[in-house]
């Protein structure tokens, strides 16, 4: 399995795509993650990768697995990321659908 790519891969990347300096990208990466930070709230979109947004989770019963004591689990807001359909397909791409047989033509009364 590939390694992930860090923050010093990404600006190491960025600079030499875009023939700018390390400093320049290293700003540019964190302003596009402190921006996406402020408006998580707001669905934060990223077009062509997926956008950032707050879901709500429900209170819940759960079980310490220490003790094997119940408890209450309490609702709470989560940030959620979803991928978009055309990042998904670049990845994985879809398999190509199977042709189906037409179906024989039903001779009527005459």
């Amino acid at each position: 399995m590939a390694k992930a790519m860090t923050k010093s891969d990404i600006v190491n990347h960025l600079s030499k795509k875009l023939g700018t300096t390390k400093k320049l990208s290293t700003e540019f990466v964190d302003e596009f993650v402190g921006l996406a930070y402020k408006e998580a709230k707001n669905n934060f979109v990223i077009p062509g990768l997926g956008k950032l947004h707050v879901a709500s989770r429900k209170r819940r019963n759960g079980r310490n697995p220490a003790t094997g004591e119940a408890i209450v689990i309490p609702a709470k807001k989560v940030v959620k990321f979803r991928v978009s359909k055309s990042c998904s397909d670049a990845v994985y791409p879809p398999a190509p659908a199977a042709k189906k047989k037409a179906a024989p033509k039903k001779k009527g009364k005459k």
